[in-house]
């Protein structure tokens, strides 16, 4: 009687586990990643114009979820179908690899770590469990899989040859979309100079100093001392032009951006985030480092979501992109979106098209509006990728 009483209990034990790691993942990242929709309104002009584009966005946190990017999902903001339908030539896809508990855009310790939560949770490969590097080393083992089992149309581009024949094939009317690796946060070299490299075979291309806690390398905005670049910092960034992998300040605290302006000898991106002018957050950015971010010849990637820009509507987005455009010029702004980033977005990645109405509504011309929706980041990856500098 004790045995099967025991045995019972094991088997509502295993069946309660099997469940969590099923429905868990899933449960969280709907609560997380959220689309709110907001009234879109596309004209067949926008339409004809988007399909004409290259669309490229500098930030999306898919890689995190466990769930396949290659089937249209019905949570999140990003898969490869939606990326087809918005016309994406390219996404990058940024490794998330520690999060701190309470997170808050003021004051964050570096001493907690949701991910190990999710890690565990989503069956990942035990050695991701207690290793920051071995969590982007899994993300980026994901994004070459998906690319394998995905029949051509979703290519990991890691070199200018292989963006430009990725454009070359979508101008003969393939539908494909590549795919380029970041970090979001470089704890995850975990204080060795020697894992960037590592990092950059696994075919990262780009890579955030900082995330919301301040680490070995730089101060975090969302950081309790907000320093700027820590001396293995600014080895990093040195290594970082030399390998090809392209410099990114979002989350960077404002002595970091600043450190980073004046020692860069290539074009730095901001991935994702907003403007102060307006939208007046603290990890936004001011009209100083919009000026020196372009002076480097980089990009600023304005998201969808309301810290970002204080609204969910794409005629927000068009705004701080104005502004960016205003104060430096048109060559200096593209898309960040923060998609599956635990963001709320009034739209998808299938409804970008929105952003280039709201655009067209602004006044913006059809080349400024190319400029903005892709090329202008196309230009930057594509240089950023080339060893040297």
């Amino acid at each position: 009687m004790i045995r099967k009483l025991l045995l019972g209990f094991l088997g509502l034990v295993a069946l309660g586990a099997t469940a969590f790691f099923i429905f868990a993942p899933g449960m969280v990242e709907r609560g997380m990643n959220k689309v709110v929709a907001v009234p879109l309104k596309v004209t067949d002009r926008a339409r004809a114009l988007h399909a004409t584009l290259q669309i490229a966005d500098m930030h999306a946190d898919t890689l995190l979820w466990q769930r396949s990017p290659l089937v249209r999902a019905n949570r999140g903001q990003v898969d490869l179908p939606r990326l087809l339908a918005g016309n994406y030539a390219l996404q990058v896809f940024s490794s998330v690899t520690k999060t701190p508990k309470g997170q808050n855009y003021d004051a964050n310790p570096a001493d907690t770590d949701n991910i190990t939560a999710l890690a565990i949770a989503d069956l990942q490969p035990v050695r991701t469990w207690g290793s920051l590097l071995e969590r982007s080393l899994w993300h980026a083992e994901k994004l070459h899989r998906y690319a394998e089992m995905s029949g051509g149309q979703l290519r990991v581009i890691e070199t200018p040859a292989q963006l430009d024949q990725l454009l070359a094939d979508r101008a003969k009317g393939w539908k494909v979309v590549g795919g380029v690796l970041s970090i979001e946060g470089l704890q995850d070299i975990e204080g060795k100079l020697a894992n960037l490299d590592r990092l950059h075979a696994a075919g990262f291309r780009m890579a955030g100093l900082a995330h919301f806690f301040d680490n070995e390398v730089a101060g975090s905005m969302h950081g309790m001392a907000k320093a700027g670049l820590t001396p293995l910092g600014r080895q990093v960034v040195r290594r970082m032009e030399a390998l090809g992998m392209v410099v990114d300040v979002a989350h960077a605290s404002h002595a970091t951006v600043a450190e980073v302006i004046a020692m860069a000898r290539r074009p730095i991106v901001s991935s994702h985030g907003g403007v102060q002018a307006t939208c007046k957050v603290n990890r936004n950015l001011t009209d100083d480092e919009i000026r020196g971010i372009a002076k480097t010849g980089g990009v600023i990637g304005i998201g969808y979501w309301d810290a970002a820009i204080c609204s969910t509507r794409p005629e927000a987005a068009a705004a701080a992109i104005a502004h960016v455009r205003d104060v430096v010029g048109i060559d200096h702004v593209g898309l960040g979106s923060d998609f599956d980033g635990a963001v709320t977005t009034g739209f998808d990645s299938s409804q970008v098209v929105a952003v280039t109405q709201a655009l067209i509504d602004r006044g913006f011309s059809d080349a400024d509006i190319g400029k903005v929706m892709g090329g202008n980041v196309l230009r930057v990856l594509r240089a950023g990728m080339v060893a040297g500098g």
